[in-house]
């Protein structure tokens, strides 16, 4: 088996939305894919809906440091190998600083930072051992710009930025690239249909991104097309950190 047939990527919060269109495109692009998520029942029936032996489905709670031990060993016994990470799942959070709570700000880290971290120590001996390892983080534009009533979120993303300029940095002698990608609003179950129509109406483009649109960001990061690209941020939000106010 040829390298470019033994690619194999793990995409946490792939049930549904951004992660769920990230396992589609990893399939097409001919990936085999564990597909992980906290939302075991969701996530089982999307990978179901794809019909394909190349995705499995497996539990993971991202702040679970022994979940994610479980979840690269079973990714390695089914596939044979680890060569792509994407950790993608999140939770939005928003409040003021003066109604956010020490459970809300360390629930927001532990999920959009401290994931991302215990993911990255799990599958770095695996990413090793691969001729082309890479990290694909995702951050957001609250990373970018400072939006009011998002210190718990943007905070933790920010941290995720520092994460993959870090790891970057320390892994590129052993052949593992980390890029993050930074998406503006994208129309998937995190956001509803009120918050989608006043996001589109004030956007530059005059619409939000489509989970696919960040699927196809991704998917370029983990594959050879971006083999000399490490440390980047690929800012995917049709402009919207171009505005002033």
């Amino acid at each position: 088996m040829n390298a470019e047939d033994n690619r194999v990527a793990l995409v946490t919060g792939a049930a549904r939305g951004q992660g769920a269109a990230i396992v589609t495109q990893l399939l097409a692009d001919g990936f085999r894919v564990a597909a992980c998520d906290v939302l075991v029942d969701e996530m089982k029936d999307s990978v179901a809906a794809h019909n394909d032996s190349r995705v499995i489905a497996i539990p993971l709670d991202v702040t679970s440091e022994e979940q994610w031990a479980a979840a690269v060993r079973r990714t390695v016994d089914e596939f044979g190998a680890l060569t792509g990470l994407v950790n993608n799942a999140g939770v939005l959070h928003r409040a003021s600083i003066a109604d956010e709570t020490v459970a809300g700000f360390e629930g927001s880290w532990r999920v959009n930072c401290l994931g991302p971290f215990l993911g990255t120590r799990a599958a770095l001996d695996e990413l090793r051992r691969a001729e082309s390892g890479a990290i694909v983080n995702t951050s957001s534009t609250s990373a970018v710009r400072p939006f009011p009533n998002h210190t718990a979120y943007g905070s933790a993303k920010w941290a995720l930025r520092g994460l993959t300029q870090i790891t970057a940095a320390e892994l590129a002698p052993s052949g593992i690239r980390v890029n993050a990608v930074i998406p503006g609003a994208v129309d998937t179950p995190m956001l509803d249909e009120s918050v989608i129509a006043g996001l589109a109406a004030r956007a530059v483009a005059g619409r939000i991104a489509s989970p696919v649109e960040i699927a196809d960001a991704v998917a370029f990061l983990l594959s050879d097309r971006a083999k000399f690209i490490n440390g980047a941020e690929l800012v995917i939000d049709g402009g919207q950190s171009l505005q002033i106010g």
